[in-house]
């Protein structure tokens, strides 16, 4: 197989990793780990999430977050926003790029969201338009691309009419996400090979969560199909709150590991990425569930 050269990698621990913890990690260190992030060589860091505090305690900090860190020109700062209330706070605290996120399952939908698919969709239509007439791009989530806690296994058709409308209102990529870590690399192989038919691959990333360990394997499946961005989270921080057992993201620094050793760059340093794992797991005080952080513990 022919791998990309490159690869780039969306850092959403801040975000998707840190929402689903129960200790409650102070904004200030919050801004000192994304400020380590930032030294590290990541071109993305997906630092909060705008949605009500009632949902996600953890996140409710959000605006002192995102307009206490230290900006580094080269890389783009991005947070979740729900709605045109949480767009104008992302706006406020001068984010560089608005993530909607939605369902491909019906239920999963109603479940983290609240609404219907159908209602759902003009929702993301005003964020999306409003977010552009104030020159943010937009990345769009689609959850449960692979299966669903609630209905099982969803089918490629149900992802790509949501995605379809998600890029007809503007969108600029589609992360695509096992929300609750099913997927295997013959269902993300059968996936892709109908979606890159459809998609721009440059506007597709894929989103891995690693519950049944198949994270890394479904990177490799996925690089085989040409794609070249993932989103990961260090240290294999988070987990779907609304979906109970699924495990973080690939973890960042395993999946750095992978891809240097393959000969694929991201521009990426492994001992500041390292570096920036041992401080939010002294936050967390509790070991981080990456291979690499269990060899550096080990040491």
């Amino acid at each position: 197989m022919i791998w990309p050269e490159n690869v780039t990698i969306k850092e959403v621990g801040p975000r998707d990793g840190l929402q689903n913890e129960k200790v409650m990690i102070p904004a200030q260190s919050k801004i000192d780990w994304i400020d380590q992030l930032s030294e590290t060589g990541l071109s993305y860091i997906e630092v909060t999430s705008f949605v009500h505090p009632k949902w996600i305690p953890q996140l409710s900090d959000s605006i002192e977050v995102a307009k206490g860190i230290k900006r580094n020109p080269d890389i783009t700062y991005a947070a979740l926003v729900p709605n045109q209330r949480g767009l104008e706070s992302a706006i406020e605290a001068n984010i560089d790029e608005i993530s909607v996120f939605m369902s491909s399952s019906e239920t999963h939908n109603l479940k983290n969201i609240n609404k219907s698919i159908s209602d759902t969709l003009p929702v993301m239509k005003d964020v999306i338009g409003s977010a552009a007439k104030s020159g943010k791009t937009v990345r769009g989530y689609v959850s449960t691309v692979f299966g669903c806690p609630y209905e099982g296994q969803v089918s490629p058709e149900q992802v790509f009419r949501v995605c379809d409308q998600l890029f007809e209102y503007g969108i600029n990529e589609v992360s695509l996400g096992d929300t609750i870590g099913v997927a295997s690399p013959r269902q993300v192989a059968l996936f892709l090979e109908r979606a890159v038919k459809r998609y721009d691959i440059s506007k597709m990333a894929l989103h891995f969560h690693d519950t049944r360990g198949m994270a890394l394997a479904n990177v490799l499946q996925s690089l085989d199909y040409g794609v070249e961005i993932f989103d990961s989270s260090l240290g294999g921080l988070g987990g779907c709150p609304y979906a109970p057992g699924a495990s973080g993201n690939v973890a960042t620094d395993d999946l750095i590991h992978m891809l240097h050793n393959m000969g694929i760059q991201t521009g990426i340093n492994q001992e500041k990425l390292i570096k920036a794992a041992s401080m939010i797991q002294s936050f967390l005080e509790k070991p981080l569930p990456s291979h690499q952080m269990a060899v550096y513990n080990a040491q």
